[in-house]
């Protein structure tokens, strides 16, 4: 038995009146797809759900998206879920009307091979860790760190983005002048324990 969430409901009615037969026609697909999946609002926007979530729509400004939770392992014989250069959440690029979408039979098809990966319990690849790159300090500012015991501690002790920025300032300077005040204004403010931006940080 089709199960309908009334806050689904209340979001499609004060969505903007082009995003309205979108959205129902996209929600109707869903359940006609898989009869037994369940509505929620999850993250301010409609999804829907069959042993997890299934795939997701949404409305803006100016036009409407739809989404798979599995599409990065989903079959795709006709090149949808993976085009480059998509900029809109979801696989169907910026839908701004009816004739934006495929077929309904190749929407239901991709809708009942998601829910396939949920009943199979088929998991998400796990994401790859990416490491952080190295900080390339220069010579002059290493020793310069090196230096002041405090300076150089509080260096250490800061993400590579924080360091970067550093370095990216110091190196950055045109002149030989601009450079070593730049440096020596970095190792004042670094004894404090401050970073580069420490004036633009909430306190």
């Amino acid at each position: 038995m089709a199960s309908y969430d009334k806050r689904v409901d209340a979001y499609i009615a004060r969505s903007a009146p082009f995003a309205q037969p979108i959205l129902e026609h996209l929600r109707e697909l869903v359940h006609k797809a898989c009869p037994e999946i369940d509505e929620t609002i999850k993250w301010s926007f409609p999804h829907f759900d069959y042993k997890g979530i299934v795939c997701s729509m949404a409305a803006f400004k100016q036009h409407c998206s739809f989404g798979f939770w599995k599409a990065a392992i989903m079959e795709d014989p006709k090149g949808i879920l993976t085009i480059v250069g998509r900029t809109s959440m979801g696989h169907f690029d910026k839908i701004t009307s009816l004739e934006d979408l495929p077929s309904d039979k190749i929407m239901i098809d991709y809708i009942r091979q998601a829910v396939k990966l949920n009943e199979g319990d088929v998991k998400l690849p796990p994401k790859k860790s990416v490491k952080a790159k190295a900080v390339n300090v220069p010579d002059y500012l290493a020793k310069a760190l090196k230096k002041n015991k405090k300076a150089h501690a509080a260096f250490e002790a800061f993400s590579n983005s924080h360091r970067n920025e550093y370095v990216q300032w110091i190196t950055e300077a045109k002149t030989e002048p601009t450079r070593i005040k730049r440096m020596e204004q970095a190792v004042a403010w670094l004894s404090e324990g401050k970073s580069r931006n420490w004036k633009y940080e909430r306190k």
